[in-house]
């Protein structure tokens, strides 16, 4: 972790004693990889970072309750996922569904070799997407949630939940089809 080299419970135990330095390597020691996700549900570098800190605040003020098992860094994404959702609810920039019509689909039967795209250019693309469909993209098919779980904690149904994941594919396919032919 840092020259320290607290185990993670050590390091939750002073977190939980208010320890600003061990709250701090906390920070620091996750807050990476929680930008990553908090980037693949909002469009921009500042609005992650208004989520992450917003959903770190959470993890500290709800650190008490974290059990102990299973993976804290588990506990933790969780906690900034539901935090990205919240703030979705919240601002409503756009609206969550997105009428078919909107939309143009042209499904390609060619194979699109992902391997030659960075990572950055994959983010782009999700980011791309409009907010519903980027949303239950997310949650289905990165952070593993059922069709059920989404329409609970999005209010929506399940079959909306399953449209809107169809949708995003075929929008995605669509992308990176054009892509593929520049």
């Amino acid at each position: 972790m840092s020259k320290t080299c607290m185990t993670e419970e050590e390091l939750i135990d002073r977190c939980l004693q208010l320890n600003e330095k061990a709250q701090e390597e906390l920070y620091n020691l996750y807050s990476s990889k929680m930008m990553g996700v908090t980037l693949r549900y909002v469009k921009t570098f500042e609005e992650a970072q208004d989520v992450l800190q917003d959903g770190f605040i959470k993890v500290f003020d709800k650190l008490d309750t974290y059990t102990r098992e299973g993976s804290f860094e588990g506990w933790i994404r969780r906690i900034i996922v539901n935090t990205a959702l919240d703030y979705l609810r919240k601002v409503k920039h756009e609206k969550f569904h997105v009428d078919v019509d909107e939309v143009n689909y042209f499904l390609a039967d060619q194979t699109i070799i992902l391997e030659s795209m960075a990572a950055e250019d994959l983010l782009q693309i999700i980011q791309s997407l409009p907010v519903g469909y980027q949303t239950v993209f997310n949650l289905y098919a990165i952070e593993g949630y059922t069709h059920k779980e989404i329409g609970e904690q999005l209010g929506v149904s399940e079959n909306t939940s399953k449209s809107q994941y169809s949708r995003a594919k075929l929008f995605l396919q669509k992308k990176l089809d054009e892509i593929n032919t520049i």
